[in-house]
């Protein structure tokens, strides 16, 4: 049962379990307020690092160590494993340290179907200080372990809503958002001194082999992605394309980043649409087809980060007293 957690979306799902592995995650989701049910180990050394009222609330089982290593996929295990009910991002109590430096700004992940993609996205919006993080259906599910691993306690500092249809993320926007989405830079779009017109380049967030860029004139796209899934009868609407480090962080503001495979949605280019938001482009050297999906996420956001810190370094300036 403890693999089936592991190996299975669908168990996970169904009976509301997560499994969580190691020292530094299972101490990170409790001192979140996550709900430990029953907790294996090795040796009782294992307990001492521990919040000892919530171990006091779940079952602890000592086994070999031996049983741990045949139910974890990792090449070392630490001897710790938990399973925890799985956490409600509502419920949780995030470090203060995070919401102290919480940015407004929300993270939208659209297709991310790599598990150490979705991982290392989800540290960095930590690491940037996002409000929140979405993931639309076609992500891959952010408590499977590999994800886990790859997030480094970043489940449990910021929040993550998942499994999102389209229709319902606008809901979970702050009012007046404005959506902007990373993609591939047309060819003729305006570009700065050092940087071809029509070279390749892009954020990585869609493959140039994929999916062709945004056109100047809509285009109508099949009312089914290669998932069965898309709008039916909608066109693919025209977007403005700027630079990542030119202006564009005017809160409250959503970045959508796709998944290099599919790429970004036809949803997701409509909702930057109906918001106003255009399409932020990397500009990488000509030839080079795109950039990973996880390390394009990291510069727009903490470009994003940088823009916020500096306009407020501007108004702090400007609140000063003249001394004259």
């Amino acid at each position: 049962k403890v693999v089936t957690i592991a190996k299975s979306r669908k168990f996970r799902d169904h009976h509301g379990k997560v499994l969580l592995e190691g020292h530094r995650l299972i101490k990170d989701a409790l001192e979140a307020g996550a709900v430990l049910q029953t907790l294996f180990f090795s040796t009782v050394g294992h307990l001492k690092e521990l919040p000892e009222a919530e171990l006091k609330r779940a079952d602890l089982v000592k086994v070999k160590f031996e049983d741990i290593k045949s139910w974890s996929d990792l090449i070392t295990p630490q001897g710790l494993i938990g399973i925890f009910s799985k956490p409600d991002h509502a419920k949780m109590a995030y470090p203060a340290a995070q919401l102290n430096n919480s940015l407004p700004v929300v993270l939208i992940c659209d297709n991310i179907r790599d598990p150490g993609n979705l991982g290392t996205i989800l540290r960095s919006a930590a690491g940037a200080g996002c409000e929140k993080v979405l993931l639309t259906k076609g992500c891959v599910d952010p408590w499977e372990p590999k994800v886990l691993r790859a997030g480094m306690g970043a489940h449990f500092r910021v929040p993550i809503v998942a499994n999102l249809d389209w229709e319902s993320v606008p809901s979970h926007l702050p009012a007046g958002a404005r959506v902007w989405v990373a993609d591939n830079k047309d060819p003729g779009t305006r570009t700065e001194p050092g940087f071809t017109s029509g070279s390749a380049s892009g954020s990585g967030a869609v493959p140039r082999n994929v999916r062709a860029p945004v056109k100047s004139q809509p285009e109508a796209h099949p009312s089914e992605s290669e998932d069965g899934e898309g709008t039916a009868g909608a066109c693919i609407p025209e977007l403005a394309a700027q630079c990542y480090y030119e202006n564009w962080v005017q809160p409250p503001v959503a970045v959508v980043i796709g998944g290099e495979t599919h790429g970004l949605s036809p949803d997701a280019l409509h909702l930057a649409a109906s918001t106003g938001g255009r399409r932020l482009v990397i500009p990488v050297v000509p030839g080079v087809d795109s950039l990973n999906s996880a390390i394009a996420a990291a510069v727009v956001l903490f470009e994003g980060k940088r823009q916020l810190l500096r306009r407020h370094k501007q108004d702090e300036r400007q609140k000063l007293p003249v001394v004259g």
